[in-house]
């Protein structure tokens, strides 16, 4: 009913251009050879020379589909009357209603759907179905947003960039109808070859990635735009993993799993659409860089380093075949410089660039400058310019490597010509590189199946320090041994059995440093009695613990721990550690549960990784155990109860092993301030 309606009525339907009923009436009658369009206006007559009823009853039929745009307080009328019409699904423009789910309940009783409220238009460029302002030019792009007026934004971009749009669907408030649900209906839409989705909140996430993976697997890959929410500034006062899991790498996370790309605006969403909808990934970071200037071509290579491409170094064959092609002097190694020659002999353009394409040294090659704007500047040139131009991206896909255009010329016929062909090109070259880089991270990110796991039983209501490290020792993490203590003659047994130099803990604290409520370093029995003559009556009450403490030499800090996100689901978070770990801000996230392999990865992608390897002459630390602890913290970690945090901060990492000397669990259920009484009561 929403792809390709038999029948649409648009209510509110107008004459005035500045309403949206005039924009909703003019769309649908643009599909009158396909479907019967209605209009329906409260004072009759014609609307855009079509006759229009007054109410929905004085149709003939039941319209399958019914567009709403009439104030807030006649809403629940007319879609009432709509369901008794026999309509099966609505799209309601209209904000600001006042009992939305009592609609929504409505609309379900009937065995009808409902997009909206607050929704800017459903299009549909295939079947002809318009029910959105403005025009939309038919392409390869399907947006599905819920701002309608970022999804409009986008939907323009892709009509100025040649792009295009398939389908187009404003979600709204979402009270029936989900994104979820639009995304699914996407996977057979043989128009769509690319998806962009802009949301601001993940409560249908499960359906949502279901259906980002399902789109990928059918070759359509979903490229989302989304913004922060500011939860992570609640989360941030109770743990450290919360405070190192902001919004956006959570879902780069889920994006990973699910084989998406997140984007940062709606200019790089249609700059990568417009490269995957023409060319297929890079195999491999390497670029060459050809250009007619060797400013350009600098500045090509510069964007690129920062984006983490590589622009090498030609080896000695292809630098030698380029300069038999250019004048004495031109720059060969990469980025390559024409030096005037493309200006003198505009084949020069197509020869350079394919010997680069055939090079095989290179995974990409970028074209910067001038080239397209010779048939702008000098008309007398515009075939000699477009042949070169057919024939480079004929070179290009017989090569099987891509070729990209950054043109000073972006909307002209040479440029047109290249993007008919299969060559993406960008106005700018900052566009040119993020597509590339983008369309490289999609590539090294196919998906994985995350398995699901119940809920631990024993992790639904633990909380601090000793439930944390039974769960993590039972799951394989080691600890240093440990003595719980109440008084002085738990203290003296503890020191007895334990080797010097103690660690004392007051166990129940989240946030043991910033209360005093750690000692390291107690270098004898004395030492340790002391701490806990000070510590006891300033703290109160409570489960105290005496542990060995790791010196080990060449240790590495790091916090490993994850989150049951509410809307996202479990992540695994490895980070720099130590009390320092919030500030340094050294952290990869992923989904839970990992494997060790993937562990290793995150590892790996850490900026502190090289002082695992071995820094200055230190030697590497133990990676097989590092990586088991990780994997293994994943699984306790997709099996908390939602909303529920576990950390190891820090795990010490050395050539011997990994120790973690301490952990934290919270749960929404046991979650307690870090009172001397509340620590007492446990």
């Amino acid at each position: 009913m929403f792809r390709d309606p038999a029948s649409v009525a648009v209510v509110g339907a107008s004459e005035n251009p500045a309403k949206w009923g005039y924009w909703l009436a003019r769309g649908a009658l643009e599909g009158r050879g396909r479907r019967r369009v209605h209009l329906v206006n409260r004072g009759g007559g014609e609307v855009l020379g079509v006759r229009a009823v007054a109410r929905l009853g004085e149709l003939g039929e039941a319209p399958e589909l019914v567009a709403v745009c009439v104030p807030a307080a006649q809403v629940p009328g007319v879609v009432d009357e709509a369901l008794a019409a026999g309509a099966r699904g609505l799209l309601v423009i209209t904000a600001d209603l006042e009992d939305p789910a009592a609609l929504a309940a409505r609309v379900a009783a009937a065995g009808a759907r409902l997009i909206g409220p607050t929704s800017l238009g459903l299009v549909d460029t295939a079947t002809r179905l318009q029910l959105a302002w403005g025009g939309f030019r038919p392409g390869a792009l399907a947006v599905v947003s819920q701002s309608g007026q970022v999804g409009t934004e986008i939907a323009a971009l892709a009509e100025r960039s040649g792009l295009g749009i398939s389908r187009f669907v404003s979600v709204g408030a979402q009270v029936d109808v989900t994104a979820g649900e639009l995304l699914e209906d996407l996977t057979d839409h043989a128009r769509t070859r690319a998806v962009a989705l802009y949301l601001e909140g993940f409560r249908d996430a499960a359906r949502v990635f279901a259906a980002v993976r399902a789109l990928r697997a059918a070759g359509k890959p979903v490229l989302l735009l989304t913004v922060g929410d500011s939860e992570a500034g609640g989360r941030a006062a109770r743990s450290h993993t919360g405070a190192l899991t902001p919004p956006a790498e959570a879902v780069d996370a889920v994006c990973r799993a699910a084989g998406a790309v997140r984007v940062r605006t709606p200019n790089e969403l249609v700059a990568l659409a417009g490269y995957l909808v023409a060319t297929h990934p890079p195999r491999g970071p390497r670029v060459a860089v050809l250009s007619d200037s060797g400013g350009q071509g600098a500045i090509a290579a510069d964007c690129l380093s920062r984006l983490g491409l590589h622009v090498p170094s030609l080896g000695p064959e292809s630098a030698d075949a380029l300069a038999r092609l250019l004048p004495p002097g031109a720059a060969t190694a990469n980025p390559v410089d024409l030096a005037g020659a493309g200006e003198r002999d505009l084949t020069v353009y197509r020869r350079t660039a394919t010997a680069l394409l055939r090079s095989g040294e290179a995974d990409a090659v970028l074209l910067t400058g001038y080239f397209g704007s010779y048939a702008v500047d000098s008309p007398a040139l515009a075939d000699a310019e477009r042949a070169v131009a057919e024939d480079l991206a004929a070179d290009a896909e017989t090569a099987g490597v891509p070729l990209l255009l950054h043109s000073m010329a972006p909307d002209g016929p040479t440029a047109d010509a290249l993007r008919d062909a299969g060559v993406p090109v960008f106005a700018t070259v900052e566009t040119a590189t993020r597509a590339l880089a983008d369309a490289l991270r999609l590539a090294r990110s196919p998906g994985r199946a995350v398995p699901r796991v119940p809920v631990h039983p024993e992790l639904r209501s633990a909380s601090g320090y000793l439930a944390a490290r039974g769960a993590l020792a039972a799951a394989g993490v080691a600890f240093p041994a440990l003595r719980e203590v109440r008084d002085a003659a738990d203290l003296a047994a503890a020191a007895a059995a334990l080797t010097a130099p103690y660690v004392l803990k007051a166990a129940w604290l989240e946030h043991k440093t910033e209360h005093g409520g750690v000692r390291v370093g107690l270098a004898d029995p004395a030492a340790l009695s002391a701490a806990f003559a000070e510590m006891r009556p300033r703290l109160g009450e409570g489960r105290y613990v005496v542990e060995e403490q790791d010196v080990r030499p060449d240790v590495v800090e790091l916090i490993v721990g994850g989150r049951h996100h509410p809307e996202l689901g479990p992540l695994v978070v490895v980070g720099a550690g130590g009390v320092h770990a919030e500030l340094h801000r050294d952290t990869v996230t992923e989904c839970a549960p990992v494997d060790a392999e993937q562990a290793l990865a995150m590892v790996r992608g850490l900026r502190c990784a090289p002082l695992l390897a071995g820094w200055r002459g230190r030697a590497p630390v133990d990676e097989k155990a590092l990586a088991s602890t990780v994997a293994a913290v994943s699984r306790l970690v997709a099996g908390l109860p939602r909303g529920a945090e576990l950390e190891i901060n820090p795990l010490r990492v050395g050539p011997d092993g990994a120790l973690a000397v301490d952990a934290l669990i919270v749960t929404p259920a046991t979650h307690t301030h870090e009172h001397p009484t509340a620590g007492g009561a446990q």
